[in-house]
């Protein structure tokens, strides 16, 4: 058995493993992107959770600050209640009113921080609310696939080992050649050489439709591994197309060939 027949039986294996793994396939597909979709909602609820604490820090610290602003507020009216001249009055009374100025403009950034939070708690109430059913979409889709590998665990396993035991007995250069087709054409790794013109000796590549040389169709006929210089599959025929048309071929010219010398010694017995 030629090497390219060997690399075909284990192609053949292959894409039983393909198709029995296809459902599988799907199911982990979906199952990367409802988990790349959660880690997307996590990143954005976390971001938001970050932004809604500091602002929560910043109110608190404000809070703090108008304390101490209305304490030393009440510690000026005092003083002023106290004060002995006009000019310690009016410096408690300038004192007094800067301060008032700098609380109303604190409660005022205060406010629109307090609005800023009550937005965001919204949001993010929303945001658990989404990453809740996302976690619930996951979690589903994990047990799908789980069942999905769990029913076809036994078969995958014997599959595997009827190729991997096939494939020891190939070079390892025609299973790297292999490896490489399938990872671009999948069940099309392989294509069979098609037969477009019998009689005048056309042939193409059955997967990308590319007309192949006789030479290269004279090199699969022997067994030689061959790729198509197009698309890069590799190329096989289960059927000698070659020696078929040959010996029609080489009938006719012998057919020719006797039919021309009987001619020329009717001629040569007529000059005589």
């Amino acid at each position: 058995m030629s090497v390219t027949a060997k690399l075909l039986t284990v192609f053949r294996v292959e894409q039983q493993l393909r198709g029995l793994k296809s459902r599988l396939n799907t199911a982990e597909k979906f199952l990367a992107e409802q988990e790349r979709q959660l880690k997307a909602v996590d990143a954005d609820f976390n971001k938001a959770a970050a932004e809604l604490k500091q602002l929560k820090t910043s109110i608190a610290g404000e809070e703090g600050e108008t304390a101490s602003i209305d304490a030393r507020m009440e510690k000026l009216r005092e003083q002023m209640g106290n004060s002995k001249t006009n000019k310690e009055y009016s410096g408690f009374l300038a004192e007094l009113n800067a301060l008032k100025a700098k609380k109303d403009e604190i409660e005022k950034h205060e406010l629109e921080e307090m609005s800023k939070v009550e937005e965001l708690q919204k949001k993010n109430d929303e945001r658990a609310g989404a990453r809740d059913e996302r976690l619930k979409i996951v979690e589903h889709a994990r047990k799908d696939r789980d069942a999905k590998a769990a029913e076809i665990k036994d078969r995958v396993a014997e599959l595997t080992a009827q190729r991997d035991a096939l494939a020891k007995d190939i070079p390892a250069e025609a299973t790297r050649m292999l490896s490489e087709a399938l990872a671009v054409h999948g069940d099309e790794a392989m294509s069979p050489v098609e037969v477009v013109d019998r009689r005048n000796h056309e042939w193409s590549c059955g997967n990308c439709q590319m007309t192949l040389p006789v030479e290269t169709v004279n090199a699969i006929s022997m067994g030689k591994l061959t790729r198509c210089i197009s698309c890069k599959c590799v190329l096989f025929t289960e059927e000698d197309v070659v020696s078929k048309k040959k010996p029609k071929e080489n009938e006719d010219i012998v057919k020719s060939k006797r039919k021309a010398a009987g001619k020329k010694n009717d001629a040569g017995a007529a000059k005589a």
